[in-house]
């Protein structure tokens, strides 16, 4: 008798999509039960996968640098992945822009008075630097501090292959050996994503089904038709023109990491899923293990764009009209505190916050925009994590067509 074929993983989040979509909004009046006992196990299977993100960070841009044995190789790398970020990041917000002011006509006029928003202090350019680097070997690891902790791995990788693979073989075989552990376990705990995105997304449906149709319809429209269009072209475009992959492939196996991540709404959450996707096409471990989590932390195109959107909503809804410096200004902005944010929960909240400060916009417009955030947010998730794949691409190509090259 022929075995049943089981469902990829990829089909069983779907479905599980779909499922928590139905049940949020047949439970729409009893909001509260889902957030009280659907969700729970939402954040359980979440916790489970930021357990996990820290030693695979670590243990995989580690091994990943010990595998290239050449720091050269390494800084060609991280230039190339850092200068493509920066890129994507600042086309992302003027696109945002752009789409801001052509729906700019449509957006509902919301009433300003009694609006009260705490913005926390922004970290300045130089304190954003210090706090790269860590002052202790634990607290990164402890506090998920995911620059911090790259920066590590980078040192430690760096501090191997100085000393010398032939001193360092035991030391170098149980790295790998604890990376294999660490993915394995990653592997077990996948398995419940089905469970994991369901839990999520049930809760957040029956809370904000009315909001969606509400005042802000017109906004969460123009930011959802600019991060479709982003991944459409600016994706599609550099991974086939410099990637050398066609944009279905890419998207097709992307799948999986797309749904994960517009369920849970973290781009650190989705790492061990997206390190799947891209692996399966064709990429590099090296490449992955060092672009991945670096993107994770600082690539944010997706809240880039959100930025941009509600910068000229909250404008409009002020009535005052943003002049081209001042559109100018907030691309500088939000480009550099993509990186500046890092790592923060609910980045997006605190980098508007530094975008509409700088071209003196009312801070307390944000509490306009707070109710539906996480709806804006598993958008701008899906985004960010999308353009940190097309990156493994870009960089795994253009670092195979230079070593053929020089060979």
């Amino acid at each position: 008798m022929k075995e049943k074929k089981k469902l990829s993983l990829a089909a069983q989040i779907f479905i599980a999509l779909v499922l928590a979509i139905i049940a949020g909004l047949l439970m729409q009046n009893y909001a509260d039960f889902a957030n009280s006992y659907i969700k729970p196990f939402g954040t359980i299977f979440l916790n489970l996968v930021k357990f996990i993100v820290v030693p695979i960070v670590l243990f995989s841009i580690m091994c990943g640098i010990i595998s290239m044995s050449d720091i050269r190789k390494v800084g060609s790398i991280g230039l190339k992945t850092v200068v493509y970020y920066l890129c994507t990041t600042a086309f992302a917000i003027a696109f945002g822009l752009c789409v801001g002011n052509l729906f700019k006509g449509m957006f509902p006029v919301v009433a300003t008075t009694d609006l009260v928003y705490e913005a926390s202090e922004p970290v300045s350019f130089m304190d954003t630097i210090v706090n790269i680097f860590p002052s202790n070997f634990f607290d990164p690891m402890v506090n998920a501090n995911m620059l911090q902790v790259i920066v590590m791995a980078i040192l430690l990788g760096f501090a191997i292959i100085l000393v010398g693979e032939e001193k360092n073989s035991r030391v170098i075989q149980g790295f790998q050996d604890l990376n294999d552990i660490f993915m394995k376990c990653m592997e077990l705990i996948l398995r419940l994503s089905p469970i994991g995105v369901f839990c999520l997304l049930c809760p957040v449906i029956a809370a904000n089904g009315p909001a969606i149709i509400g005042s802000l319809a017109m906004v969460l429209l123009a930011a959802y038709i600019c991060y479709i269009i982003h991944m459409a072209v600016v994706y599609s475009l550099t991974v086939k023109a410099i990637g050398g992959l066609s944009p279905l492939d890419f998207f097709k196996n992307m799948f999986p990491a797309m749904i994960f991540a517009f369920s849970s709404s973290s781009s650190v959450g989705t790492l061990p899923i997206n390190m799947e996707c891209v692996e399966k096409m064709g990429v590099s471990k090296e490449v992955s293990s060092f672009v991945l989590p670096l993107g994770a932390t600082i690539n944010m195109d997706g809240t880039a764009i959100y930025q941009g959107v509600c910068a000229i909503f909250i404008a409009s809804c002020y009535g005052i009209q943003l002049t081209l410096p001042q559109m100018l200004t907030i691309i500088l902005t939000a480009t550099l505190a993509s990186i500046g944010t890092a790592g923060v929960p609910g980045a997006g909240m605190v980098m508007l916050a530094m975008v509409l400060t700088s071209v003196g916009l009312p801070v307390d417009g944000i509490a306009l925009v707070a109710g539906v955030d996480r709806i804006f947010d598993m958008g701008r998730t899906v985004v960010n994590i999308t353009g940190d794949a097309s990156c493994c691409v870009v960089v795994h190509n253009l670092e195979k067509k230079k070593e053929m090259k020089n060979n």
